[in-house]
């Protein structure tokens, strides 16, 4: 994830999931934190890893 784009793309996918709270890109570092109230289905999320980005828990 290099650019503005990358980070509103999956910024928006994250951020549709019912119980996400929030959602920070870090683009110098590449990586996502992602706050939930609740354990996020990777099936809710799969757009993400279908784009080419790696999924870690």
């Amino acid at each position: 994830m290099t650019c503005a784009h990358c980070q509103r793309a999956v910024t928006e996918q994250i951020a549709a999931v019912d119980s996400v709270g929030s959602v920070n890109v870090d683009l110098a570092a590449g990586t996502v934190t992602v706050t939930a109230s609740r354990p996020v289905d990777r099936a809710d999320i799969a757009a993400v890893d279908e784009a080419g980005y790696v999924l870690a828990p």
